[in-house]
């Protein structure tokens, strides 16, 4: 006596759209995780940047100090025939100083708002990433139930997954504040 088990699916034609479904959003997917890892790259380059700028504000504002101090004391206590070159030399760094400022604030958030733009792209191609991923597994179960309901859901998240990605790609402005609460 023998057991025949058949483990064909009673429809090939749902299989062949789950296969494709899977394999159109991995690839997709994929180069949404290659974009997204160039803009994390980008992000940690904006905030390493920003830091370094703020870092000499900070260093010009603290010369600057020193500067008018040192000034203020060789005013006060300094001879005035022996200390005017010295004054005037100080003089010339304190204006120094107080032109760089805030030319180094502007460029500390500058880098501050190239982080915050890469920051919302990488939202979105997370957003991409989580849709797309729990339409895999949807897809998956549509083929385990063989219920063609469950990849019409599965597209639902693929179709909202692509369009996030697509939207990360191209530079849209589109990412809900509700997912980026919930997620973020």
């Amino acid at each position: 006596m023998e057991l025949e088990v058949s483990a064909e699916a009673k429809d090939k034609r749902l299989n062949r759209q789950i296969a494709i479904t899977v394999v159109t959003l991995s690839v997709f997917i994929g180069l949404c995780h290659i974009k997204d890892e160039n803009t994390v790259q980008g992000m940690d380059r904006s905030e390493s940047h920003a830091i370094d700028s703020w870092n000499e504000y900070q260093a010009s504002r603290t010369k600057l100090h020193i500067a008018e101090g040192t000034r203020t004391q060789l005013s006060l206590l300094g001879q005035p025939g022996k200390v005017d070159a010295a004054v005037a030399g100080l003089d010339g760094d304190i204006a120094r100083y107080k032109a760089e400022a805030p030319k180094l604030s502007a460029k500390a958030r500058d880098h501050e708002g190239e982080y915050s733009h890469l920051r919302f792209r990488h939202e979105q191609f997370n957003a991409a990433d989580a849709a797309i991923a729990t339409a895999i597994s949807l897809a998956a179960v549509s083929a385990l139930m063989e219920m063609v309901a469950v990849l019409w859901v599965a597209w639902g998240f693929a179709a909202f997954g692509v369009f996030m990605g697509l939207s990360a790609f191209l530079g849209g402005s589109f990412l809900p504040a509700m997912l980026t609460t919930l997620l973020g």
